[in-house]
């Protein structure tokens, strides 16, 4: 089964804007996006037009008030934001990926200005610019049929400054920089502001794997306009929107450290903790260390973007004082999680599919355990149960 892959070439940065206008230029309906964005209940007016970047024509967006200003910052709680997407009327797809979105910002100014997440104050992303760019952006890949998302190195300029609500701040801004931990950076050569905190929380939370242009067939070329400057290259986002096989390839990193000293029983927090932060699979092994103590290996892999955010997980959770990192190649087949109507309620279920294009279907355990447990049924009843309704959904 064909996966729909969007890949992102950051060679002048991203912006909000650049990732919405790129989306626009792909295909996505200006009508369609203008609807679903009706259901946030925020005014604005969104202004697209033709532009040229150097010798490239590309698409530039811009948010404007109802009296056609563009819109001014405004202070915005983080909880308040959180409020705005709950009550929105967003596909709940879109709704998470926006939320996600701007809980990776909130995290970022967080850290930033050392304050918990609660505290944090939102200044130039409290922009209606801001919201709008961020829900367009998931409205857009949700509306594309977008199942991956891919990225080069971004490009980040330096050497200057920006005017912020905090005063004036060295690029890039310290928001962005928290928000690229783990991405991989190539100088932009120029010292004006290449990718901005919007656009840096956007990857952070879309993207699957950075690296060169993945195997596809190419579908569509868009490109998202940043202001008119001079530089290097065309001050553009190219997108490109393609096919790719049942197995696809990306990169993961495998951190690793050994303890003699690690409580078995605090293990299941230590995992719990990890796959929060991001991990992709945790595993522990017996192992007999050094003077013949008894001991464990804990096993992480994750996209290479989360190792620094999962390492500081394993300082703080075990009593880990080095961690190994290795990054290496992978082949997966597609997956989908989905929820299946059963006689014991709606349970979860992955369907995965092999090189053939046909699905194999597992229900999800924990779903089926609480089922089995309000029923008074045995858990291979449900098990079978959600696996049929699962394989029904491919046919």
């Amino acid at each position: 089964m064909d996966c729909r892959v969007l890949h992102l070439d950051c060679f002048s940065g991203i912006a909000g804007n650049m990732f919405l206008a790129a989306l626009l230029d792909l295909g996505l309906s200006r009508r369609e996006l203008a609807a679903d964005l009706a259901g946030l209940g925020v005014e604005h007016v969104l202004r697209v037009r033709r532009v040229r970047r150097g010798p490239l024509a590309a698409r530039q967006l811009d948010v404007r008030t109802p009296a056609g200003r563009r819109s001014r910052s405004r202070s915005r709680s983080y909880a308040e934001i959180q409020r705005l997407l709950a009550r929105a009327r967003l596909a709940p797809e879109v709704r998470e990926t926006a939320r996600a979105v701007f809980e990776a910002l909130g995290r970022a100014e967080a850290r930033v200005h050392g304050q918990p997440l609660a505290k944090v104050h939102f200044h130039e992303v409290g922009a209606v610019d801001a919201i709008i760019d961020i829900a367009g952006a998931a409205i857009g890949l949700a509306r594309l049929g977008i199942e991956r998302v891919t990225a080069s190195p971004v490009a980040l300029g330096g050497g200057g400054s920006v005017e912020t609500e905090h005063g004036r701040l060295p690029l890039p801004a310290p928001a962005t920089l928290e928000l690229l931990r783990g991405i991989p950076t190539v100088p932009a050569h120029v010292s004006w502001e290449t990718v901005t905190p919007t656009g840096a929380a956007i990857l952070r939370t879309v993207v699957d794997a950075f690296g060169a242009l993945p195997a596809m067939t190419v579908e569509s070329v868009g490109h998202g306009a940043g202001d008119d400057r001079e530089g290097p290259l065309p001050n553009v986002l190219r997108a490109v929107l393609g096919r790719a096989g049942a197995g696809r390839s990306d990169r993961v990193v495998t951190l690793e450290t050994n303890l003699d000293d690690l409580v078995p029983e605090h293990f299941d927090y230590l995992m719990e903790r990890l796959f929060d932060a991001g991990a992709l699979d945790v595993s522990l092994q017996h192992l007999q260390m050094k003077k013949n103590r008894p001991g464990f290996l804990v096993r992480v892999l994750a996209r290479p973007c989360d190792r620094m955010q999962l390492a500081r997980v394993l300082f703080a959770e075990s009593t880990a004082i080095g961690v190994r990192a290795t990054e290496s190649d992978r082949v997966v087949l597609e997956r989908e999680q989905r929820r299946v109507a059963t006689p014991f309620g709606r349970l979860g279920v992955k369907l995965v599919w092999d090189g053939d294009g046909r699905a194999i279907v597992t229900a999800e355990y924990d779903d089926c355990k609480r089922a089995a447990k309000r029923a008074g049924a045995p858990l291979r009843e449900v098990v079978r149960a959600a696996e049929e309704a699962g394989r029904a959904l491919d046919e």
